[in-house]
């Protein structure tokens, strides 16, 4: 970022913090050691989760915007900046991450600190890059953005089940407790249509959509998943019963050295999923409801945002 250029932006979710004023202190002090002038505050609401904040802060003139909160927080930041998208590219407002979330999932692909401080300061003295934008439509809805996964299935089902106040005292490892909950709930048809290629009918237990390869707890389930390769992952788990679980874990464990058939991993720039049935969905962390279809595309190179030095890709 240069020097010359205007005040930061902050949209905070501040029910992530006990003590936002404290945040408020501590942000606007690491501002003034690098030399820059407070920032501007934009504070998220139960109707409007980061959008229209997002949106208000291009108009009103930052140089970046920063999403302060969680997964979701982030996923609402980015929709308002790229729906408030200059005619000129050049002018592109880019997202600063200051992760404060259970999952912070985005960041941990990124290999972002997840220290406020440290987060900051990458914010203030690194450099602009691009990554990939997921963009997804759930059934006849709207199309909406996508940083870590779209999905339906098992990892929704949990993300659904959770417990906020456990979620709050534990972090993932509540998502893991939810997900032994539903492990072995009912399954699924599922027909996934990858760049145009049809492929049969089959029975699953969760589909993800990645736009990075790791997610909640640190499994790596799409290995090849890169931010930056102009490419969606797309993984399809069909285990039946312990045993199929158990290939399943064995494939994680591994790190899909072997693969197994209840695990099927594919790469496209366009995916469609239709459904038997009407399936619990999720978006980045957050559980949508239930869904008979979705229809996923990247958005190649769609989001600039500060990152500490050039780097070829991240796995």
């Amino acid at each position: 970022m240069d020097t010359t250029a205007g005040r930061i932006a902050l949209v905070i979710n501040p029910s992530k913090f006990d003590d936002p004023d404290a945040v408020r202190a501590q942000v606007e002090e690491t501002c003034a050691e690098e030399g820059r002038p407070a920032p501007a505050w934009y504070e998220t609401t139960v109707e409007d989760p980061g959008v229209g904040q997002a949106k208000q802060a291009v108009r009103d003139g930052a140089s970046v915007v920063c999403s302060l909160g969680g997964d979701g927080t982030v996923r609402a930041v980015v929709q308002g900046l790229l729906e408030e998208r200059p005619p000129d590219d050049e002018a592109e407002v880019p997202l600063g991450l200051l992760p404060a979330g259970t999952g912070n999932l985005l960041a941990r692909n990124l290999g972002l600190p997840l220290d406020l401080d440290e987060a900051l300061r990458i914010v203030l003295t690194g450099t602009t890059q691009r990554i990939d934008v997921g963009r997804v439509t759930f059934d006849d809805g709207d199309v909406e953005v996508f940083l870590v996964a779209a999905g339906v299935g098992l990892d929704a089902e949990a993300m659904a089940e959770v417990d906020e106040g456990v979620k709050k005292r534990l972090g993932w490892v509540a998502y893991v407790m939810s997900g032994a909950k539903v492990l072995f709930n009912r399954g699924f048809r599922v027909r996934a249509v990858a760049d145009g290629h049809h492929a049969r009918s089959q029975h699953a237990r969760t589909v993800i959509v990645g736009n990075c390869g790791e997610l909640t707890a640190g499994a790596q389930l799409m290995p090849d998943a890169k931010v930056d390769d102009g490419l969606l992952d797309v993984m399809v788990a069909s285990p039946r019963g312990l045993m199929g679980w158990g290939a399943v874990v064995a494939d994680l464990v591994t790190r899909h050295r072997f693969g197994h058939s209840a695990v099927q991993r594919v790469q496209a720039k366009k995916v469609e999923v239709h459904l038997g049935r009407p399936v619990e969905g999720e978006l980045d962390g957050d559980a949508i409801g239930q869904v008979r279809a979705m229809l996923c595309e990247v958005h190649e190179a769609g989001l600039p945002i500060r990152l500490p030095a050039p780097q070829e890709g991240w796995s």
